[in-house]
């Protein structure tokens, strides 16, 4: 009888290894059009964000090489 069982086991798959596989892989796109779609809806306002910041910021100056200067960092 459990030979019978195993069999049955191995021919209709009942393995659930790969079923764990499939629902992360699930999750993940899940999380990714979640992502998506709020980028889509708050990327204008983001980036009047950070629009509003840099003019804020006023003139920065440029060194010799094209690079900006970033006062933090000095």
């Amino acid at each position: 009888m459990l030979d019978l069982f195993k069999r049955r086991r191995l021919l209709h798959g009942e393995d659930e290894e790969g079923q764990g596989l499939i629902e992360y892989a699930l999750i993940l796109i899940l999380v990714a059009m979640v992502v998506l779609i709020a980028l889509t809806i708050l990327g204008p306002r983001i980036g009047n964000i950070f629009s509003n910041i840099v003019a804020g910021m006023g003139h920065i100056p440029q060194t010799g090489g094209g690079g900006l200067i970033i006062p933090f960092l000095l």
